[in-house]
């Protein structure tokens, strides 16, 4: 059961984060230190060089040689779950899109285990579980964050292509014949014409005796893509002449409006034209080599990025420091760990100048806040609690897998969001009010599991 003792150490851990995070907001909001630009560079160093080197740290003090496997699967398989659920959702529905898929994969399966999971999980189960809290954020750091790195970047590379195609095709010759646009024009002007001439009828109806002090005439105006019938103009007897043809005043009112449907008509025209322009850039999908081109730009642009490879690195030497018990050169030690102690109150620090530069404190509004705790502490352990039955976990295992699922979001999806400036808003709120409300509702879970 949870005592003072552990609810202090839970503080512990997380007291510290909000410091820095407060010192950030007020450093721009309040104290005016730092510039927009500046705010972005910060976060550019947090996420090309503490980010990195906190995975490479944490990931080569394990020993890959006694993972509990099963638990790791539950992990796994919860992940993929909602992968494969998202991508059906952004593939296969009007409403699904590649960004949304991302970001709620990120709330959903990525929680702050690090911070908030060891100590917490660590005073609920025994000291003898922090090995399985180390294995998920190991796992986190390997697959996890790579696989996001590799959906922001193709998200990033496809969204460069659509572009290109965009303006490719608006600066080339028309994509549809002109013959089109002109019968889509000439199909609107008859039915256009058709009403002018039953309103006409209508208004000889009702002052037929009045012909020759009073004429009706309708006119019509071409506004935006089609023509609009005005109200009845009535013109006197002096604008007629006596054996009842139009005087000068009547043909220079018709020549005028003939070149006011001219020019409205030609308007019409370019605005077919521009609009399936438009619609005709944007491919449905892409060639085979087309996709292949865009996945090996993703792949020069991960080659590039320290995030990619930096846990993969902490592995290796992990696999070949336990094999045979190889140390860390002191120098080594020094040089990695100097940047990589201060990943975590970095990140919080570009956490605190985000909000800092929000017009309010919950950035996304209350809405999307709200979605982002259902996927969050419902979503995310509902598909952990079906991946870990179906694996076979069982006891206090299958208990921790549930209540890891329900800690509040981690922070480095949030660095990633706003390196690639996709719903930062989104994750800042979730990691904020994450961190305040998972407490209590990590405590709810642990006191339903164990009845």
């Amino acid at each position: 059961m949870i005592g003072i003792k552990d609810l202090y150490s839970v503080l512990t851990a997380v007291v510290p984060l909000y410091v820095t995070m407060f010192l950030a907001y007020g450093s721009v909001k309040w104290w005016k230190v730092f510039t927009p630009e500046q705010c972005a560079g910060i976060n550019r160093f947090v996420a090309i060089f503490a980010v990195p080197l906190l995975s490479f740290e944490f990931v080569s003090r394990i020993n890959p040689y006694k993972m509990d496997l099963l638990f790791l699967a539950a992990d796994g398989v919860s992940k993929v779950l909602i992968l494969f659920a998202l991508l059906c959702w952004a593939n296969f529905t009007k409403r699904g899109g590649l960004d949304w898929s991302i970001t709620v994969f990120s709330l959903s399966t990525l929680p702050n285990t690090l911070v908030m999971g060891i100590p917490l999980l660590k005073s609920m189960y025994g000291d003898d579980k922090e090995y399985l809290m180390i294995q998920v954020v190991v796992l986190q750091c390997i697959i996890w964050y790579t696989l996001l790195l590799f959906l922001f970047e193709y998200r990033e590379t496809r969204t460069e292509v659509l572009s290109k195609f965009k303006e490719s095709s608006v600066s080339s010759k028309n994509c549809c014949s002109e013959d089109e646009v002109i019968n889509v024009i000439a199909r609107t002007s008859s039915n256009q014409q058709q009403q002018q001439q039953q309103t006409a009828q209508n208004a000889n109806k009702i002052a037929p005796d009045q012909s020759q002090r009073f004429r009706p005439m309708v006119a019509a105006s071409m506004e935006g893509e089609g023509k609009e019938l005005h109200l009845f103009i009535w013109r006197c007897g002096c604008c007629i002449s006596t054996d009842g043809t139009s005087t000068t005043c009547e043909k220079q009112s018709v020549q005028a409006g003939q070149r006011e449907e001219s020019s409205s008509t030609a308007k019409g025209v370019e605005s077919v034209k521009q609009e399936n322009v438009e619609n005709a850039s944007i491919p449905s999908s892409f060639s085979p080599s087309m996709l292949l081109k865009i996945l090996r730009k993703v792949w020069l642009k991960l080659v590039r990025n320290p995030n990619s490879y930096s846990s993969l690195l902490g592995l290796s030497w992990a696999l070949v420091s336990c094999r045979w018990d190889i140390k860390k050169p002191q120098i080594m030690e020094n040089s990695v760990t100097i940047l990589s102690s201060a990943g975590l109150g970095m990140a919080m620090f570009s956490l605190g100048l985000f909000m800092a530069l929000q017009p309010r404190i919950i950035a996304c509004g209350k809405k999307l806040a709200l979605y982002g705790m259902v996927a969050r502490f419902i979503a995310g352990p509902a598909v952990m609690a079906i991946a870990s039955i179906a694996v076979g976990l069982k006891g206090t295992t299958l208990k921790l897998s549930i209540v890891q699922a329900a800690l509040p979001q981690g922070i480095v999806p949030f660095v990633f969001s706003r390196e690639y400036n996709l719903h930062p808003d989104v994750l800042s709120t979730a990691v904020i009010f994450g961190m305040i409300v998972s407490l209590p509702i990590t405590i709810v879970y642990y006191i339903v599991l164990g009845i």
